[in-house]
């Protein structure tokens, strides 16, 4: 593709005219990784600047350095923000597929990904063609990308894109990150419908404040970037957005004054019913769904499609049939046990699957969670404080601590809290402790990871996965589950008596 085209839209300060017609072999924002007749963009990043290594660049044959910098090198195309520009020359250069789907974007703190699947295959069972992007990566026509991120970056989502128009795909649904907001990488996509679920704390570590981080999120909805706006009424942020957004807006929620409402909600550890009213109609829904919570993501979902022209009967046999997103409130039965796998990780997910437990739950409600490194610290006491409230006991354990030591970490969550907990650092210790010593008609909140399949861990990948923990525990070590729990009291106490641990892994 000639250089000239993939310019197009992009704010360009200054441009050799003599590259105008130069063909572009690839786009490449990692110099290591040009090859002659590359374009070589420039960004600026927490750790490095590409602007350092724009020379090199050169030397090793890129075609051009697309830079913010007015940098002392031949070739130099000056842009006003390079990575709007790398976000509109990538759309280019897989010659603009997004324009030939229809997207639509879920972005909130808490609720994108069942969100996201939820729409998808409410589509699907109106007989759409649709691709997914999204935390559990792409999946379009059978086929499965692993992208790394919530939102891939520019070159990837719009190569991924190109392959979902290649298939015959129609519809496009995905999650959007505050970060992929911020940092433009969303730029010269046109969005059919725009979803807010909500926007509680995370992230603050990048942010810095909620209203930066809610700004981020409230971009979704400017003027030319989506048509409509869906948004989850009655919410902190949410509500600011009715203020502040430049499209048309509906709203959703529970019980509330909004257009579109859930009412005569019934819960169970196995589905949710309620009536739905949608503007002047109504129609009942049940679904596989559990907790208010996942009630509002359903809401967001019908009312996309609803909007979308799918008729309410498909959307009921839809919604009746959901296959579960892994590691969003998964319920397993065992021994007794309801034992919930769920990737809450910010304080709102923690509160909100915690409180859905104890609401289906008889018996005590027990919790295991971590704490992620090298992420946003301020979460963690706060989430401490949730968990101490809300369950009877508590076992604090390992995330993903990337290059923090465990034990930090928890001790900032043990921050928030008053009482004293049981510390079991490895997370699969962890779990089976808690397998083996619960077994009396408790529920047993497994938090944090979700369906991820490793844990990082000083820069690495192991492989790990908490429903391989869960299931692993009952194949082998069923006839060993006893009553271990019976003369026992608070849980930080007697735990020596566990001979499947070493007294120093619990603290």
């Amino acid at each position: 593709m000639r250089l000239k085209d993939l310019l197009k839209d992009v704010d360009v300060k200054s441009f050799p005219q003599l590259l105008a017609e130069t063909e572009v072999r690839d786009i490449q924002i990692d110099h290591k990784r040009v090859q002659k007749g590359d374009v070589f963009i420039a960004l600026k990043g927490r750790a490095h600047d590409g602007n350092d290594y724009a020379a090199r660049a050169l030397e090793k044959g890129a075609a051009a350095i697309v830079s913010e910098n007015d940098l002392p090198i031949e070739n130099l195309i000056r842009v006003s923000d390079a990575r709007s520009a790398y976000a509109l020359m990538s759309k280019h250069f897989f010659k603009d597929a997004c324009d030939s789907l229809r997207i639509i974007a879920i972005t909130g703190t808490n609720g994108k990904t069942t969100t996201a699947n939820t729409i998808s295959s409410l589509l699907q069972t109106a007989g759409a063609r649709v691709g997914t992007i999204g935390t559990l990566g792409a999946k379009f026509n059978g086929k499965n990308v692993d992208t790394g991120l919530t939102t891939p970056d520019p070159y990837m989502l719009h190569k991924i894109f190109a392959e979902m128009k290649k298939e015959g795909q129609e519809f496009a649904v995905m999650e959007t990150s505050a970060h992929a907001l911020a940092l433009n990488k969303l730029d010269g996509i046109k969005f059919e419908i725009g979803v807010l679920t909500n926007i509680t704390e995370d992230h603050l570590d990048y942010f810095g404040d909620m209203q930066t981080y809610a700004k981020a999120k409230y971009k979704l909805f400017e003027n030319g970037r989506v048509k409509l706006g869906v948004v989850c009424g009655g919410k902190n942020y949410c509500d600011q957005l009715a203020l502040l957004s430049q499209v048309p807006l509906v709203t959703y929620g529970i019980n509330g004054d909004y257009d579109i409402v859930a009412s005569a909600v019934k819960k169970a550890f196995s589905s949710s019913e309620f009536e739905c009213s949608f503007f002047k109609e109504s129609f009942p829904i049940k679904t596989p769904l559990v907790g208010g919570y996942n009630i509002e993501n359903a809401l967001a979902a019908i009312t996309v499609c609803r909007c979308l022209g799918i008729d309410k009967k498909i959307i009921q046999l839809g919604m009746s049939c959901l296959t579960p997103v892994e590691g969003r409130f998964n319920v397993i039965q065992m021994n007794g046990l309801n034992i919930i796998i769920d990737f809450a990780h910010t304080p709102d997910g923690l509160e909100k699957v915690l409180k859905t437990a104890k609401e289906l739950t008889e018996g005590k409600l027990v919790v295991i969670f971590g704490c992620g490194g090298n992420r946003d610290k301020k979460k963690r006491p706060i989430m401490g404080g949730i968990a101490q409230s809300l369950a009877d006991e508590v076992i604090l354990t390992s995330d993903n601590p990337r290059f923090e030591e465990p034990l930090d970490i928890i001790d900032d969550i043990k921050k928030g809290m008053s009482e004293e907990c049981a510390v079991i650092p490895n997370r699969k210790k962890a779990i089976e402790y808690a397998l083996k010593t619960f077994n009396n008609g408790e529920t047993i909140v497994v938090a944090g990871k979700g369906g991820e399949r490793y844990q990082e861990i000083k820069g690495r990948k192991y492989a790990y996965n908490d429903f391989d923990v869960v299931y692993d525990f009952y194949r082998k070590n069923i006839k060993l589950v006893t009553k271990f729990n019976q003369k026992r009291g608070n849980l930080g106490e007697n735990v020596e008596n566990y001979g499947d641990f070493d007294e120093n892994e619990i603290k």
